[in-house]
C-alpha cells in the first residue's frame, strides 16, 4: 500500500533518517516512536509528500508519490498534521466536509453522500451537538476532534497521523484508536501514527517504527519491537514492565531510578 526505498532525510546538516526501506501493507496499523526532535514527524512529511527526500523514494502501490497529483494522492492518503489553524472561518461541519473535497467532481457543492459520510464523521467524534458551532470557537480538544472527523471523512486508504491524540480526553483517545482499527479491519485501510503513548501504541499498533534522530531505524511486529532494550536504547529512560490482564505495561521509573543510570 505505502513503499519507501532508501529514504534519507535531513534537517540541515543533521541526518534523521538514512536508508530506510519502509513496507506498510493493506489492514496493518503502525504506531513511530522516538524522542523530541529525532524526526518523526518530519518522517510523516516526507512520507505524505509534502517534504522531498534528500534521497530515495515514496510509492503508493506501484505509483511514485511525486508524480501523483495532490488531489489523486488525497484519494489513496489522509494526513493529520500536528500543526492546526484556529482561523478557520466555518463550523465545525464545515471543516469536516473539507474531508469530502478530493472526492467531489461536480459543480454545486458536495453530493448527499459526501453529506451522510460527514454526519458520519461527526458523529464518529461525538460532535454531533457542536457541529453547527464557528470553529474557532471550539476547545482546542473539540478542533481536533473535528480534524479527526475530516480524516475520517475522506475515506483513504491510508491514514498517516502526526500526534492524533494531542488535547483529547481519554474516551475521545479511545474513540479514534478503535474507529481506525474498524477502518482496518471492515475497509482494510492501513495507518501509520506518531506516538508518545506506550499502552495506546502497544494495543493499538500491530507494527512499530522506531526512530532514534541519528540516521538509525528499527522496526518490526510489535512483539519484537516493545521490550525493555528497544525502548529503553530509544528513549534513554529506564522503564518498569507490568503484567495486568495477560498485557505488557511498560511505565517510567522513578527520577531516582533514573538517575542511577
Amino acid at each position: 500500500m505505502l513503499r519507501a526505498e532508501s529514504l534519507r532525510v535531513r534537517i540541515a546538516e543533521r541526518l534523521l533518517i538514512d536508508k530506510l526501506d519502509l513496507e506498510v501493507k493493506a489492514g496493518e496499523r503502525w504506531g513511530v516512536l522516538g524522542r523530541n526532535g529525532a524526526g518523526k514527524s518530519t518522517l510523516l512529511h516526507v512520507l505524505a509528500g509534502l517534504r522531498a527526500p534528500d534521497a530515495g523514494r515514496v510509492f503508493f502501490g506501484d505509483r511514485p508519490l511525486e508524480k501523483m497529483s495532490r488531489r489523486d494522492a488525497a484519494r489513496h492518503a489522509a494526513v493529520l498534521l500536528q500543526e492546526e489553524t484556529r482561523d478557520y472561518w466555518g463550523s465545525a461541519r464545515d471543516y469536516a466536509m473539507l474531508g469530502r473535497y478530493p472526492h467531489q467532481s461536480g459543480l454545486f457543492g458536495p453530493a448527499q453522500n459526501d453529506r451522510e459520510v460527514v454526519e458520519q464523521a461527526l458523529a464518529d467524534m461525538d460532535l454531533q451537538d457542536a457541529a453547527g458551532r464557528a470553529y474557532r470557537s471550539l476547545s482546542g480538544g473539540e478542533r481536533q476532534r473535528a480534524r479527526l472527523a475530516a480524516l475520517l471523512a475522506q475515506q483513504p486508504g491510508f491514514y498517516l497521523c502526526d500526534e492524533p491524540l494531542q488535547q483529547l480526553d481519554l474516551p475521545h483517545q479511545v474513540a479514534f484508536l478503535e474507529r481506525l482499527c474498524h477502518e482496518a479491519r471492515n475497509r482494510h485501510s492501513a495507518s501509520l501514527m506518531v506516538l508518545h503513548d506506550l499502552v495506546f501504541a502497544s494495543r493499538y499498533c500491530d507494527h512499530l517504527l522506531l526512530v532514534f534522530g541519528d540516521g538509525r531505524c528499527a522496526q518490526g511486529s510489535r512483539e519484537e519491537m516493545m521490550t525493555d532494550e528497544h525502548l529503553r536504547a530509544l528513549y534513554g529512560f529506564p522503564l518498569n514492565v507490568r503484567v495486568v490482564d495477560g498485557e505488557r505495561i511498560f511505565l517510567p521509573s522513578r527520577p531516582d531510578d533514573a538517575a542511577q543510570l
